[in-house]
């Protein structure tokens, strides 16, 4: 089998499921019925308490229990009931975090792991791990279309970072990343010590992003300008920040890509210095992405070996 997983500051992605990228870990089982994971003589749940930023996510373990949770999940939705699963995982970087990328592998290529899932035993049997640039996964199932634009920016508003990337006639760039320290974490951080400072109430993520996307709330109307007024000025200096890069969104059409891209789009769409933009709103889509380009390398991968007995 392979599983896609995207690993975000804030969110854990694959091709089915999302789910923050937060844990707590426990020595006995805790009160809960649903979704507990015991690895190693740890007790896991998820938790919307999300892990402080890694540039380097291979620093300990707690990647590692999150991408069993993935897997037990798409296992779990799949039906699959065998206790030993051979898997290889399809997953991704930002680009200019792309020299990680063997570490990264490494960190995942455990052999076989055991742990158990809502009381069900599973040993993975984890073969090959393919490492792929993000952002450029979020747009693999529009190659053909963009073979015939000359330029083009993908741009991936994430949870700490806004990642840029250059295709040239769908190829690859790879001269040219750029990566800002400004995305939705931060922002949001900004925002609730705003509107504690100003409005003297307590608000949280949850709060910002129904504010953004014009959900019912009950928060008092003041503090829903002091939220819309906060992030359009964090769009408005995102964009800023990519112009000072050489990344000029009047000259060249962008693709905008990740969850912060939909907080944003409004914003985005509003400004001067953006002239064509697309969305891709499925916060999903790298992991969309890393299971066609893995299905691709195991395609090729077979053929190969099936020219080499051929050969022989």
């Amino acid at each position: 089998m392979l599983f896609s997983i995207d690993h975000g500051n804030s969110a854990i992605k694959t091709p089915n499921f999302v789910f923050a990228s937060g844990l707590a870990d426990y020595p006995v089982k805790p009160p809960v019925e649903t979704d507990v994971l015991e690895f190693e003589g740890h007790f896991w749940t998820l938790s919307g308490q999300r892990i402080a930023y890694m540039r380097d996510k291979t620093k300990d373990d707690r990647y590692f229990v999150l991408t069993l949770f993935a897997i037990a999940k798409e296992l779990q939705k799949a039906g699959v009931t065998q206790s030993v699963v051979e898997t290889d995982l399809a997953v991704g970087l930002p680009p200019e975090h792309y020299e990680l990328r063997r570490r990264f592998a490494e960190y995942f290529q455990r052999g076989r792991v055991s742990f158990v899932f809502n009381g069900v035993p599973i040993c993975l049997v984890i073969g090959d791990v393919m490492v792929y640039p993000q952002a450029y996964a979020a747009v693999v199932p529009q190659a053909q279309i963009l073979r015939e634009t000359p330029r083009t920016f993908v741009i991936d508003v994430g949870g700490f970072t806004t990642d840029v990337l250059l295709l040239r006639a769908a190829k690859l760039d790879l001269q040219f990343c750029r990566s800002l320290g400004m995305g939705v974490i931060p922002m949001s951080n900004d925002i609730i010590g705003r509107v504690s400072a100003l409005h003297d109430i307590k608000i949280d993520d949850d709060h910002i992003v129904d504010v953004i996307q014009g959900r019912p709330t009950i928060l008092p109307e003041d503090v829903r300008q002091t939220v819309l007024g906060a992030v359009q000025h964090y769009a408005a200096n995102i964009l800023d920040k990519l112009r000072e890069l050489q990344v000029d969104l009047r000259a060249t059409p962008a693709i905008f890509v990740g969850g912060g891209s939909v907080l944003f789009k409004k914003f985005i769409e509003d400004s001067p210095l953006v002239v064509k933009a697309e969305f891709i709103q499925d916060v999903k889509a790298n992991a969309v992405g890393y299971e066609l380009l893995g299905r691709t390398q195991q395609r090729r991968a077979t053929a190969k070996a099936g020219d080499g007995c051929a050969e022989g």
